[in-house]
């Protein structure tokens, strides 16, 4: 109620500037929004700001892909910093050393199209409208690099307004708003929720949901984490997943499973909030739920499948080959069993039939099979690549907040989705509040993957 009180307030002001500046409504067709964008930096009043401000985004909205493209392009071009002006300043500064000169030298060294983007968000719906108008910049990056440095002024705008101070969690429910629940459905990219009956069962007294707000956008949730309350760690996605699954009274439970967690901005893509999500939940769950002694995520492994595709194509590099390699080389037996227990051609090379067996899907009774795949998961999550980072980003996610690489489920998500992006292996991730700390130290500053003991040893094995 308070926001929509206020955009009242900010729309007037926009139609009180609109009548002062003898604005009048266009299409972005016949409009110049150089000259528009130009006379927002010049304009000193409050009612004139947020006007311009509000009729450059309709402006804006209004454009095709192509007009889209070329307003970024006038971004990049016509909204430097002043290069001269530039050298003037570094030099003052060089010789002096004064505080005022750095002061003046980073004012010159800002690109004006900041301080656009800070006018452009005087408009009503400001923030929400420029965390959209940075989605579309997203899909252009990859064939338009020299946009990149609009990204990046963008980007740093971004950060510091949706900065984890400015965050609120809340718990959402069956009794949230409306609006609010169809957003979760709507979001829901790692488990699709099929409809409302599907929702009101992972809203249920033996499950939670927390999501991050802003003030500027109280009606979207930024992010958001479902969380199942069941006793011991749970090995497949369908029994928390299910929607006629039995309910479990609380003060039963002993462990809380994490089983999806989803940005729901595409626009703030590396503006990074989950970790104090994750954080702040497990707090909130102490307080709410104190004889919860188990909290665990239930994760997908969305690059593995790629991943080892790659490797038994030939395009896989270094330092990959050797732990899958020895995967095959101790399971190579194994291999050939599962090839003959499905009649399937065994004299091809040995990569040829495991090729062969993962892309046919076996059944999930051949325990050969279980076995095989978890040890292809463990070399998967446990390489270190080129790059000196994981290939999963999941498993970067986790193990970065400091949770501890827990178990490997074989078959447990044995959906179309699952199947194709990691083959149905998931992941527990284990978070104990005591070690969190520790464990994201040994592995950012060590690349040093903290394990079961099960695993640890198994993945000892396997670099032989």
């Amino acid at each position: 109620m308070k926001s929509n009180w206020f955009q009242s307030v900010i729309q007037s002001i926009a139609e009180k500037g609109r009548e002062l500046l003898g604005l009048e409504q266009t299409n972005g067709a016949n409009a110049d929004l150089s000259s528009m964008c130009k006379r927002l930096l010049a304009s000193h009043g409050e009612a004139s700001n947020v006007a311009l401000s509000q009729q450059i985004i309709h402006l804006y909205h209004g454009l095709d892909s192509e007009k889209r493209l070329d307003f970024f392009k006038l971004l990049a071009d016509e909204f430097n910093p002043d290069i001269l002006e530039l050298k003037r300043a570094a030099q003052r500064y060089f010789e002096s050393g004064n505080p005022q000169d750095l002061i003046t030298l980073n004012n010159v060294l800002e690109a004006p199209r900041q301080e656009l983007f800070r006018r452009l968000n005087l408009a009503p719906s400001g923030t929400a409208h420029l965390v959209s108008l940075r989605a579309d910049l997203l899909k252009l990056l990859k064939r338009h690099q020299e946009l990149i440095c609009v990204d990046a002024d963008l980007k740093h705008i971004l950060s510091s307004w949706f900065n984890r101070g400015f965050l609120q969690l809340r718990n959402i429910d069956w009794t949230s708003p409306a609006f609010v629940l169809e957003k979760l459905i709507n979001y829901e990219s790692v488990h699709e929720i099929r409809g409302w009956d599907d929702l009101r069962r992972r809203l249920m007294q033996d499950r939670r949901c927390f999501a991050f707000f802003h003030p500027a956008m109280p009606d979207e949730p930024l992010i958001f984490i479902e969380i199942a309350l069941v006793n011991g760690l749970t090995d497949n996605i369908s029994d928390l997943i299910n929607p006629t699954a039995p309910m479990l009274e609380p003060r039963q439970a002993d462990t809380a499973i994490f089983y999806s967690i989803n940005n729901t901005q595409t626009g703030l893509r590396g503006i990074s909030f989950g970790n104090f999500l994750i954080k702040q939940v497990l707090v909130e769950l102490s307080y709410e739920l104190p004889w919860i002694k188990t909290s665990s995520t239930l994760s997908p492994i969305p690059s593995f499948a790629g991943n080892l595709k790659r490797w038994l194509s030939g395009e896989a590099r270094q330092p990959v080959d050797k732990l899958f390699e020895n995967v095959i080389l101790q399971n190579n037996d194994s291999i050939l069993q599962v090839a003959e227990n499905n009649q399937l051609d065994t004299s091809l090379p040995i990569k040829g039939i495991l090729n062969t067996i993962l892309e046919n899907n076996l059944s999930a009774d051949d325990k050969t099979l279980h076995v095989l795949l978890s040890d292809l998961a463990l070399a998967h999550l446990t390489t270190i690549g080129d790059n000196n980072k994981l290939p999963d980003p999941v498993a970067i996610f986790h193990l970065s907040n400091g949770a501890r690489l827990e178990r490997i489920n074989t078959y447990a998500d044995t959906s179309e989705h699952g199947l194709t992006s990691s083959f149905g292996v998931m992941v527990n991730y284990l978070y104990n509040m005591s070690d969190v700390e520790r464990n994201h130290e040994a592995f950012v500053s060590e690349k040093k993957i903290v394990m079961s003991e099960h695993l640890n040893k198994r993945a000892r094995q396997l670099e032989g």
